[in-house]
């Protein structure tokens, strides 16, 4: 429909054991995905494109961090389910949010496990000498 203008989507999964964590069905989803979690290390790997048909740019990449995570109790999965925030993020939790209690510490990105790897994203453009400014309508 916008030929002209430039498009981005992006999407978050976590990894852990070879599985792919994304958005928690139900509560008891989300606990059984925090249970998985707990005490581990997991991966974050966000993937964005960026399309522009008029320019004829198709331009698809990821980053990906790991997380740690502490051991967490049966009590604060409990708390954190009731407090609904992870119900729309992948993993069941949210690094920005009240899910940071979980993290003991990050290797990667911080920006791309919140759901956009913005410095990465920028550094994309520069290298293919698009103008951020290109950008205004996104």
């Amino acid at each position: 429909e916008n030929p002209k203008d430039f498009v981005v989507g992006a999407d978050t999964v976590v990894v852990i054991d070879g599985k792919i964590l994304g958005k928690p069905k139900n509560e008891m989803d989300a606990e059984k995905m925090l249970k998985s979690l707990s005490g581990k290390s997991h991966e974050v790997i966000t993937a964005y494109t960026l399309i522009n048909l008029e320019k004829n740019i198709k331009i698809t990449n990821s980053v990906e961090s790991t997380v740690y995570f502490k051991s967490i109790s049966d009590e604060e999965i409990k708390w954190y389910i009731e407090s609904g925030e992870p119900m729309d993020k992948a993993g069941a939790y949210g690094i920005q949010g009240l899910g940071s209690i979980f993290v003991d510490k990050i290797d990667g990105d911080f920006f791309a496990i919140m759901g956009f790897p913005i410095n990465h994203f920028i550094k994309t453009l520069n290298n293919l000498k698009i103008p951020i400014e290109s950008l205004n309508k996104i």
